[in-house]
């Protein structure tokens, strides 16, 4: 196969997405004109390249929809919960277990990492913060701690890995051209990993800065923002769905498990269970009003996920491209003997350059935290799998292990653990300064990535 303009495009466009993101500046116009040009090229026609641009976005949009849809209807059941007050009758009994600083650490992040898994980090947060912050303020770690704990277990370790909605190992795979399931499970030692050491490094920190002095627990500089308003819902309603809710969630795993339910059935069958979940927690809260209060539920869910994918549609598109979208998207055949743009390369790139795992391992990891500086943590991970696609193709070997290490670079560094404006809801919960809670997270966060990525070159 002999590389074209074509293949230059999609280079140049990717190297520009790449310097865009350095730079903090928005990729949507560089994607939408790369996806032109490309189109143009492909097609020789005006219109034809012009109308590719809206297919793109409708072949990304039908391969995103499902994630789309499950985030929007756990949000939409989040809201509820916290509506109801349910969530903070399952999260009290976990509050006996916190009896030290140490404890409350570990506990809250645990809790915030399991809760993550199910109805990601942001909505975690406030399922979680406004019950345990002053617990673990009373036994003495400081609400810095407490926000690092629910950072970095939540946007660190469940969002990197996503086990159970699935969205980021899907957005990775599909630019990878892998099963979800071969990603997911390349990702299992690499999320272990980087959760280990970053979460032991952070708590090795934060506690040799309270024996310092440097930090203290002050429970009376916190007030709880629900503990006025009161619960629609009587408390033995509330103890029978803080128990109906986990046990429902756990009955979706075993499925998975008994079922062999991965990807598209995983998802639905978990986003099937929140839509019946809601619909119960809100006749049951709002009576007559239940009607209403579910279709407003529901909005502000799809809102929501709408606001958090839309920027991620254009790059995505972008990377289709590369892969299994560009017939349908552009409407035009590949070159003669192509397999793909990024398979292409990949092979080029294996001819010309001496590649290794070694090199290929931290070429991900650069690349994935790069594309995370802009805050998001999922706009750059369609970029990281085509790129994993490439070298993986290159050195004959590891694509889903560097596709899961750049997205789990991409996700730590974006997904708002070191990224200030990406902080604001864990900082905002606990009263601390997020540009603080950013500082702190950074050395640990640089530790983990770089014992992770030296893990994975073991694993190539």
């Amino acid at each position: 196969m002999t590389l074209t303009l074509l293949h230059g495009l999609y280079v140049l466009f990717i190297l520009l997405i790449i310097g865009f993101m350095v730079f903090r500046k928005d990729t949507t116009i560089v994607t939408i004109v790369g996806i032109w040009l490309i189109a143009l090229y492909a097609t020789s026609s005006l219109t034809m390249s012009v109308s590719s641009i809206f297919s793109s976005f409708i072949f990304a949009i039908t391969e995103l929809l499902p994630t789309i849809l499950v985030i929007s209807i756990i949000v939409a059941l989040s809201r509820v919960l916290t509506a109801s007050k349910v969530n903070d009758t399952m999260i009290t009994p976990f509050t006996k277990l916190i009896r030290t600083p140490a404890l409350a650490y570990w506990v809250i992040g645990i809790l915030m990492m399991i809760i993550s898994w199910f109805f990601w980090p942001s909505p975690a947060v406030a399922l979680l913060g406004a019950v345990l912050l002053p617990v673990a303020l009373r036994v003495g770690l400081p609400a810095l701690g407490v926000a690092m704990a629910m950072n970095l277990f939540g946007h660190g370790i469940a969002l990197s890995s996503d086990f159970v909605i699935q969205a980021a190992p899907k957005l990775t795979a599909d630019a990878a051209g892998l099963p979800v399931s071969e990603v997911m499970a390349a990702s299992i030692p690499l999320v272990f990993t980087m959760g280990l050491v970053t979460t032991v490094c952070a708590f090795y920190f934060l506690k040799k800065d309270m024996k310092k002095g440097v930090l203290v627990a002050d429970p009376t500089v916190y007030k709880s923002p629900s503990k006025d308003t009161l619960s629609p819902l009587s408390s033995s309603w509330r103890k029978f769905y803080a128990i109906l809710i986990p046990v429902l969630f756990a009955l979706n795993i075993l499925a998975m498990y008994l079922f062999s339910l991965q990807g598209g059935a995983a998802t639905a069958l978990i986003g099937g269970t929140s839509v019946i979940l809601v619909l119960l927690l809100s006749l049951s809260a709002h009576k007559a009003k239940g009607l209403e209060k579910t279709t407003s539920y529901l909005i502000d869910g799809f809102q929501f996920g709408f606001k958090v994918f839309g920027p991620v549609i254009p790059i995505a598109a972008f990377f289709y491209l590369g892969d299994t979208g560009f017939e349908t998207m552009i409407g035009a055949s590949l070159p003669d003997g192509s397999s793909g743009i990024v398979n292409d390369l990949g092979l080029a790139l294996a001819g010309a350059v001496p590649i290794s795992g070694q090199v290929a391992a931290i070429t991900l990891t650069v690349v994935g935290a790069i594309t995370g500086l802009d805050g998001s943590g999922f706009s750059g991970i369609s970029l990281v799998g085509s790129i994993a696609d490439l070298f993986g193709t290159a050195i004959g070997a590891g694509t889903a292990t560097l596709t899961a290490l750049g997205q789990i670079a991409a996700i730590w560094v974006g997904g708002g653990t070191i990224i200030p404006w990406a902080l604001i809801p864990a900082a905002a919960i606990c009263g601390v300064d997020p540009f603080e809670l950013a500082r702190r997270n950074i050395k640990p966060v640089f530790i983990g990535l770089v014992v992770t990525t030296i893990v994975a070159m073991f694993l190539i």
